[in-house]
C-alpha cells in the first residue's frame, strides 16, 4: 500500500469518479485505475463501487477513507518538513477558479513573491468550485480563492471573505438583446461550465439553458467575441472596466444584474495550515493585495511568469 494508491482513493471518493481524479493528479485514468486495482487486491474489498450516480464505497472504503485522509496528509506534512529542513523554499500552491485565473492569479503571486522573498515558491491553478475544498482537505493545494464554499467537503475548513466585487453582464454597444436573458446567445469563459462558480449561480438565476451557452478558452476571447455582436458574457465589472472605458463593450441590464459577488480564502484551520497558507492568507488581507485584485493589469516581469495551469495538482 502506498501514499500514491491512497490518495488515488481518497480524490476518486471525493469527486465522485476517476476521470476527475485523474485531472486532479495530473495521470491518466487508467493510472488511477491500476492504483485502486492494487488498494483493492491489498485489502481484500472493492473500496469503490461504480453506480449510475458516481462512485459508492463499501463498509471497508467508508471506514478507510478517513483514514487514507490523514495518510495522505501526513505525507505532504512529511515532504514540507524536510524542505524546510534542507533549506528548501517553502511550496505555496494557489488553486482559482477560472474567473480569476486569466487577470488575478499571476501579479497577486507576483506581489505576494516580491514582500516573502525567496522563502516561498507559488504557484497556481485552476479548478472548478466543487474540487476547491477536496484539494485544501487533501493538502493538494494550500490556498483556495474563489467562492464561498459549502457542503459537506467544506467541512471544517476555514473560509473567509476577503474581497467583494459585481458581476455584470456585457455585450456590444451596437446590439440590441431581445426577447429575455433565457433566449440570448451567451459566450462565456471556463466558469460557464463550472454550476457552483458565480457565473454558473447567476445563469440558473436568468434561467439560460446549457444549449444557449458557447465556452470559450479564456475571458478575453469570450468578451472579444461578444464585442463582435455575437451574444453577450458575463464579467467582473472592475475587471471589464478597461473594455467598458472604451467603449468595445457595454453593460446590458438584466433582472438578475448587477449581482455582487465576494471572492474567499479557504485554508485549512489554524492548527492544521501551512506556514506559506499563513503567510497567504495575512497577505489576502492587506491593502497591496486589495490593490492587485481590484486592478491587475500591471503585468509581471517575463522571468516571474507563471501561467495557472488548467489541472488541480502540481508537479
Amino acid at each position: 500500500m502506498t501514499l500514491g494508491q491512497l490518495n488515488a482513493f481518497v480524490l476518486v471518493a471525493r469527486l465522485g469518479s476517476v476521470t476527475d481524479a485523474a485531472k486532479a493528479l495530473g495521470v491518466s485514468e487508467p493510472a488511477v485505475s491500476q492504483a485502486l486495482a492494487a488498494l483493492r487486491l491489498h485489502h481484500g474489498d472493492k473500496l469503490l463501487i461504480k453506480r449510475s450516480g458516481g462512485m459508492t464505497l463499501t463498509a471497508g472504503g467508508s471506514r478507510l477513507l478517513p483514514i487514507a485522509s490523514q495518510m495522505v496528509a501526513l505525507g505532504a506534512e512529511a515532504d514540507a518538513a524536510v524542505r524546510q529542513a534542507n533549506g528548501v523554499a517553502a511550496r505555496l500552491q494557489l488553486a482559482v477558479t477560472s474567473e480569476i485565473a486569466e487577470f488575478v492569479a499571476n501579479p497577486l503571486l507576483e506581489a505576494f513573491s516580491r514582500r516573502a522573498g525567496n522563502a516561498i515558491d507559488a504557484s497556481a491553478g485552476v479548478a472548478r468550485t466543487t474540487e476547491l475544498p477536496v484539494l485544501i482537505a487533501n493538502r493538494l493545494a494550500d490556498v483556495a480563492l474563489g467562492p464561498e464554499l459549502a457542503g459537506d467537503a467544506a467541512e471544517g475548513l476555514d473560509c473567509t471573505p476577503v474581497f467583494r466585487g459585481s458581476l455584470v453582464v456585457v455585450g456590444s454597444p451596437h446590439s440590441r438583446h431581445q426577447g429575455g436573458p433565457a433566449h440570448w446567445p451567451w459566450l462565456l469563459d471556463p466558469a460557464g461550465a463550472d454550476p457552483g462558480s458565480d457565473t454558473g449561480r447567476l445563469l440558473r438565476r436568468l434561467g439560460v439553458a446549457e444549449e444557449g451557452i458557447q465556452i470559450f478558452p479564456n475571458q478575453t476571447a469570450a468578451w472579444s467575441a461578444a464585442a463582435s455582436g455575437s451574444g453577450v458574457s458575463v464579467a467582473l465589472e472592475h475587471l471589464v472596466a478597461p473594455q467598458l472605458r472604451r467603449k468595445e463593450l457595454a453593460v446590458v441590464p438584466t433582472r438578475g444584474t448587477p449581482k455582487s459577488v465576494c471572492w474567499h480564502v479557504t485554508t485549512l484551520p489554524t492548527d492544521r495550515r501551512s506556514g506559506a497558507a499563513n503567510s497567504l492568507r495575512h497577505f489576502l488581507g492587506m491593502p497591496a493585495a486589495m490593490q492587485v485584485m481590484r486592478a491587475p493589469g500591471s503585468g509581471v516581469p517575463p522571468s516571474r511568469f507563471r501561467p495557472p495551469v488548467y489541472v488541480t495538482i502540481w508537479s
